[in-house]
């Protein structure tokens, strides 16, 4: 049976992870703690990565939500401020998973096109 990799290689670079920096703009549901879990929980699925656990606090009076999904392959995490719209979250991941595949989920459950995106290949080696 093959060990199971947890670094990444693309080409003739290898390297930790791809950790994406989302920036989520025009968004909603950024102050439910349902929706919030459940973005996550299935960003995770999308993915292919093993959930460890599910974190988030809310703020007040914003409703802002803070919290992290970690994950067998790293993590995901959120920061939102709903009175501007606005989210900011990671998605680092290592191994065979794809960070990506998070992209469409994730705009669905927050009601948005309007994503900036910023990759980094962490830990190059």
């Amino acid at each position: 049976m093959k060990k199971k990799e947890y670094c990444c290689t693309n080409g003739c670079v290898r390297y930790a992870g791809v950790h994406l920096i989302l920036e989520i703009r025009d968004a909603a549901n950024l102050s439910s703690l349902p929706k919030v879990r459940k973005a996550l929980q299935d960003s995770v699925k999308a993915i292919g990565a093993t959930l460890l656990g599910i974190d988030l606090h809310k703020f007040s009076p914003s409703g802002g939500i803070s919290g992290m999904a970690i994950i067998s392959e790293s993590h995901l995490s959120i920061h939102s401020w709903p009175e501007y719209g606005y989210a900011a979250l990671d998605v680092f991941t290592c191994g065979d998973v794809n960070p990506y595949d998070a992209l469409p989920i994730l705009k669905k459950a927050f009601k948005t096109n309007n994503v900036q995106i910023t990759e980094f290949k962490r830990g190059i080696f």
